[in-house]
């Protein structure tokens, strides 16, 4: 019998793809699914980004390329992040990676080994957790809480931080509680590292374009105290509907530019060219359509919340960012995942159970509302009509 390495039996998954599949398999089936459950937006990529890589295939630029990225996009998001939040960065502190999980896996790799503690929040994107305790080393979950309006606690994660902590994880806007942490708070926090110069920080902030109710993204970049030691994620998958395009980008500080080549490289060699130039298109074109779409979510936000908040035993915190809403749903007698399948199966609505993405998830469902409003309002309904009908199993 074919013997692996323990390693990959502490791989964990997301399971927003499992139940993707589930939804597809029971719409083949004939029934009627509503999907609120995947994070993608519901648009199409804008026509003028998709000719953009039409016309690049067209040009012949159908080849390998650097493994960092074409520098034109490499310049256009250093151009990019000093428009948006007035910090400076080279485009050689840029790699352009094939979505935003290789920034993920490339840091945590960078730091993670047996007897090294790694921060995450809980609950948090899966992945996080998933690939620290692949790499042996020790998952600390730094816990966002309902009662913080699901912002981090900068005292809270502070106190954490021991003499084996080589990396801290944060994610603001957050999957899957739609938090967003407030500038006074990141303040606080970068103030704290201060304290911690051996402790790097990665930023997932693929979300930085959605923030609700007149607040600005605050970006870690903006810190000169941790430029040395910080990894900035992002890409363009959520702001310019192009999931499947598989494209995103990282911030290295120097130190660690080139382990991350080197691991590029060896892993993907580079990313699809003709991909690279729908990417620049999309920063130096217009914006009018990724602020249509940013627009369209804050209205379908209110709706979810105002939907959610009316439904027996359930009650949900008004999400600030991202296009994920987080409702507790302890009240109504079912634990979350039983809740999620039952949705599922009997009422047709595809949602996440909170505990897939970390153990504070408990008494939560995400809820993505990345689909139409009349979409989202029919779930709302048959979530209310099966809430009604059905005591807990």
């Amino acid at each position: 019998m074919l013997k692996t390495v323990a390693a990959f039996d502490r791989i964990g998954e997301e399971n927003a793809f499992a139940v993707l599949a589930r939804a597809t398999q029971l719409a083949a089936a004939g029934r009627d699914i509503i999907n609120l459950g995947i994070g993608q937006p519901d648009f199409r990529t804008p026509d003028f980004i998709v000719e953009a890589a039409v016309k690049a295939l067209r040009d012949g630029h159908h080849g390998y390329t650097a493994a960092v990225g074409i520098l034109p996009l490499r310049e256009a998001v250093a151009a990019d992040l000093h428009k948006r939040f007035q910090v400076n960065v080279s485009a050689d502190e840029v790699m352009i990676m094939p979505g935003g999980k290789p920034t993920m896996y490339m840091s945590i790799l960078m730091f993670g080994e047996p007897g090294a503690d790694i921060l995450y929040p809980d609950p948090g994107f899966p992945i996080y957790r998933s690939m620290i305790e692949y790499t042996g080393a020790r998952a600390v979950p730094v816990p966002i809480r309902e009662q913080n309006a699901f912002a981090f606690s900068a005292e809270e994660t502070l106190k954490l931080i021991t003499p084996q902590t080589r990396l801290l994880i944060l994610n603001s806007p957050a999957n899957p509680t739609g938090g967003v942490t407030p500038k006074a708070e990141i303040d606080k926090l970068v103030a704290g590292l201060e304290r911690f110069p051996d402790v790097a920080v990665m930023s997932d902030e693929i979300y930085d374009h959605m923030v609700y109710d007149g607040q600005a993204h605050v970006c870690l970049l903006s810190y000169p105290s941790i430029r040395d030691r910080l990894i900035l994620l992002n890409g363009w998958s959520k702001t310019y509907a192009m999931t499947g395009w598989r494209l995103g980008y990282a911030v290295w500080p120097g130190k660690l530019y080139d382990y991350a080549r080197k691991l590029a490289v060896n892993l993907y060699s580079c990313v699809n060219a003709a991909t690279q130039y729908a990417g620049l298109a999309a920063l130096t074109g217009p914006q009018d359509e990724a602020a249509k779409m940013v627009a369209e979510f804050d209205r379908r936000r209110k709706v979810v919340v105002a939907g959610l908040n009316k439904l027996p035993g359930i009650s949900c915190t008004t999400p600030k960012g991202a296009f994920y809403a987080f409702p507790n749903v302890t009240r109504t007698g079912w634990k979350s995942k039983p809740l999620a399948n039952a949705l599922l199966d009997d009422a047709g609505v595809a949602l996440i159970g909170g505990p897939d993405f970390g153990i504070l998830g408990e008494g939560y469902l995400r809820v993505s509302y990345a689909n139409s409003t009349e979409n989202i309002l029919r779930a709302l309904g048959r979530m209310g009509d099966f809430l009604a009908s059905r005591k807990a199993a």
